[in-house]
């Protein structure tokens, strides 16, 4: 086995084994992860994906968040995996335990070697760039050697541990868009044909009461949980079910220790309070029960790395082109949930809508550590960008182009930062990626 140089000789690091090394590691198993891994792949490298908890899919499975929202070019690894779980559209719910058994098999039948319970606790960096990761195994501590490594922690573990720059939360104050558990609910007559997406998505029910005016009244009398100023529920695939998004912890910084679990036990007893309020106000919701819940936390919002490129809402909004575009026609609305309030945090409640804009190979590449490459939430971005692109259709084509990144950098046997645009451009055209049109 490789050994492995590292100028971070940190005392619990000393007798680590070493174990091989790999074209590429890829940390963390959602969407954007199970994405870099499988077109780093796909491109010959041998390739590792770990992650922290006992089944992939992250948000998308044990965050029980199963309606994939945003949108990008046609074309990619991302149509792949929405035809594998049967979503044919953001608005459409997939089913999220049958999605942790998909998913695994699509990891494998594409040669993607993976470790589940297997958390990153450090990264290895050897003359200013990143050559491997420490992680958690049943054994203890084991050192996984790479030419590349890929973030796909949302959080932005792997960068930071690295000792790259990062941005965390709005500007003036820092803080964190609000935390939330996300939860379904059977029981729900099957006649009623109460929805709702988003906050202004108003509807009168069946005694003349307008629904979303209902719950911010519910709210200020108490009856909902503080900041609970919207009850959203989706439509999954079973008449008499719906998904509910309306749980909410405010002044949460999940890397801050103890205020994950803080936030865990508050919102898990507000899904009690908020089933009450809709079986005494809501026709057709007298009888029902939460059938299923996320595993752990929904975080929306933690570090940001900052990159060879820092994009900004206002690219967002006015739909801007990028030479370096590794995903075309991203689009979601910039949906700030209030990280002092509930509801939006701007116009009144209403999100900024964008044009489809792109997000560039730069908003991808760390600045002064090299080798390392960062996909999904965690990118180059501002605070209200990144209120746009962290949603899943978006960061599932981000991590194809992380992964094509990272083969096409051992490939041609270049750095990361000083890798060729064209060359990861025919990569991901020959992967099926749109990254032009007639616009």
């Amino acid at each position: 086995m490789d050994m492995i140089k590292t100028d971070q000789t940190i005392a619990y690091h000393k007798n680590a084994p070493i174990s091989g090394a790999w074209d590429v590691i890829v940390c963390g198993a959602g969407p954007s992860g199970i994405a870099a891994a499988v077109c780093a792949a796909r491109l010959g490298q041998k390739t590792l994906l770990l992650e922290r908890y006992g089944a992939v899919g992250g948000c998308l499975t044990l965050g029980h968040v199963t309606t994939i929202m945003g949108s990008v070019a046609k074309g990619g690894i991302r149509d792949e995996i929405l035809a594998l779980l049967s979503s044919k559209s953001s608005a459409t719910a997939i089913e999220s335990e049958d999605a942790k058994g998909l998913l695994v098999d699509f990891i494998q039948a594409n040669g993607v070697t993976f470790r589940l319970q297997t958390p990153v606790v450090d990264t290895v960096v050897s003359d200013g760039a990143a050559t491997g990761v420490i992680a958690q195994t049943q054994n203890g501590l084991v050192c996984f050697g790479a030419r590349r490594v890929i973030d796909a922690t949302g959080d932005g573990y792997v960068a930071a541990m690295a000792g790259c720059e990062t941005m965390l939360g709005r500007d003036g104050d820092g803080l964190l868009q609000p935390v939330s558990l996300m939860y379904t609910v059977d029981g729900v007559d099957k006649a009623s044909t109460l929805f709702c997406k988003h906050e202004e998505h108003y509807t009168t029910l069946p005694d003349g009461r307008e629904y979303i005016s209902l719950c911010k009244q519910a709210e200020k009398d108490g009856v909902l949980p503080k900041n609970v100023t919207i009850v959203r529920l989706y439509a999954t695939g079973s008449p008499g079910e719906r998904l509910v998004n309306a749980t909410q912890a405010n002044g949460i910084n999940p890397l801050h220790d103890g205020d994950t679990e803080r936030a865990e036990v508050l919102l898990r007893s507000q899904i009690a309070r908020i089933n009450q309020f809709l079986r005494a106000q809501i026709p057709g919701f007298e009888h029902i029960r939460t059938r299923g819940s996320a595993s752990t936390l929904g975080v929306r919002e933690t570090r940001r790395i900052k990159g060879r490129y820092i994009l900004t809402a206002e690219d967002l909004i006015e739909g801007r082109r990028f030479e370096d575009c590794v995903v075309h026609r991203a689009s979601f609305a910039i949906d700030i949930h209030n990280p002092s309030g509930g509801g939006q945090s701007e116009t009144d409640g209403r999100p900024h809508t964008t044009k489809p804009y792109d997000i560039p190979m730069r908003a991808l590449q760390p600045l002064h550590i090299e080798n390392l490459i960062v996909c999904g939430r965690c990118i180059s971005g501002t605070h209200r960008a990144h209120a746009s692109y962290r949603v899943m259709n978006i960061v599932m084509a981000m991590g194809q182009a992380a992964g094509v990144m990272a083969a096409v950098s051992n490939q041609t046997e270049t750095p990361v930062s000083e890798l060729d645009y064209a060359d990861v451009k025919r990569a991901l055209l020959r992967q099926g990626c749109t990254l032009h049109s007639a616009d």
